[in-house]
């Protein structure tokens, strides 16, 4: 066996990353736009009347009209940036900002489920609804697991709230090829398992349940 999977596009990822950076490109070319015009118009019109602003004041606003277009880049560049990878011991999901090791000891079960099912429309707040419905009837993969590695609270400060379907220590996955991750999650899980059932002085374990 390989030593890992295939790494698979974590969907969401990059449709969250599409709600931000287009709205703080605006905002950025927006303040460049009002320190120009600041700077520009009392200049070339004086005689119009226009409110002078001390020089400092514009270069703030034009500094943070950089900041933001440089990060509406930035974001841009690391939108498919996010993946998740399994291994022989554990499965790993990747964002630009977290890397985040799940051990299979920690998986109770892991089964499929349509994106709708597990985020009804009439149950998620309405600012994710329109990015929900393109997806409604897309597969998923659930893990369920007794805790994970970190606490809730931190996790979601890096992941959207798509990730999270309940309150529990539930995984939702969303990847392009859900059929070869899951392929892959089981073979690698299920052969963990067996190793686990070998080692000598040890009970057999089965913390894996049917996939429905």
């Amino acid at each position: 066996m390989s030593r890992s999977g295939r790494r698979h596009l974590l969907v969401i990822y990059p449709l969250m990353i599409d709600r931000w950076w287009k709205k703080i490109l605006a905002i950025g070319i927006f303040l460049l736009l009002i320190a120009g015009g600041l700077g520009y118009l009392p200049v070339r019109f004086s005689n119009m009347g226009f409110l002078w602003v001390e020089d400092w004041r514009l270069w703030l606003i034009a500094a943070a009209g950089v900041i933001a277009t440089l990060f509406s880049i930035f974001l841009l560049a690391i939108r498919k940036r996010s993946y998740v990878q399994a291994y022989p011991d554990h499965f790993r999901i990747v964002t630009p900002f977290l890397r985040l090791n799940i051990a299979y000891r920690r998986i109770q079960r892991n089964y499929t489920s349509e994106m709708q099912l597990v985020f009804p429309p009439n149950k998620i707040p309405r600012s994710l609804r329109e990015m929900i419905r393109p997806l409604a009837k897309r597969n998923v993969i659930l893990i369920e697991m007794a805790r994970l590695p970190i606490s809730r609270k931190t996790v979601r400060l890096f992941l959207s709230p798509l990730f999270f379907p309940d309150q529990t220590a539930k995984l939702c996955l969303l990847v392009p090829d859900w059929i070869a991750f899951s392929t892959e999650l089981d073979s690698f899980f299920n052969s963990w398992q067996n190793d686990q059932r070998q080692l000598p002085g040890q009970a057999p374990r089965s913390n894996s349940q049917p996939r429905r």
